[in-house]
């Protein structure tokens, strides 16, 4: 029973060694593709504006938020309890306020996310696209992203098809 375990075993490790050297491998860097590309830079230009322009909305209104809890601090003792309870409604429903700017920009389906998504998807799917044709004209089966990869000890220049792919995207 042992002979016929270690019999497949070996069977199974040399069937997945020669599948493993009739694949041919390359690698990109997608780090480094990205940063090459005029039309992601613009499409990171345009996320920042929006997301500082987003910021600064928050922070304005968490300044009216903190200005409304000082002034209520400083004036407690001088309001009656109905005018007290007024105010802390109104505190809260700010705080509240501000809670929801930030899911509405930042959230996990937020503006932000939204914006993200219709400007760099795009791209990601020609850069997509890019590898897909150069890998069927060199016909490689395996393209890795070696900016992803932090196992990648050593990889020859040979293997790296990014200039390759930033070519056939048009880029410099």
């Amino acid at each position: 029973m042992k002979k016929l375990i270690i019999i497949l075993f070996a069977a199974v490790l040399s069937l997945g060694t020669a599948m493993a050297k009739d694949q041919s491998v390359a690698y990109i860097d997608m780090q480094y593709i990205l940063k090459n590309l005029p039309q992601y830079e613009t499409a990171n230009d345009q996320l920042a504006m929006l997301s500082k322009r987003w910021q600064k909305e928050i922070e304005a209104a968490e300044q009216d938020a903190r200005i409304m809890t000082q002034n209520y601090q400083t004036e407690q003792i001088f309001l009656t309890d109905d005018m007290r309870r007024r105010r802390e409604e109104e505190i809260v429903k700010k705080e509240q306020e501000v809670l929801n700017l930030k899911r509405q920009y930042f959230g996990k389906d937020g503006e932000y996310y939204k914006k993200r998504e219709a400007l760099i998807k795009p791209i990601q799917d020609e850069i997509y696209t890019a590898i897909q044709g150069l890998a069927e004209e060199k016909h490689i089966d395996v393209v890795k992203d070696r900016s992803a990869d932090p196992a990648l000890i050593y990889m020859s220049s040979k293997l790296d098809i990014s200039d390759q792919v930033l070519q056939k995207l048009g880029a410099k």
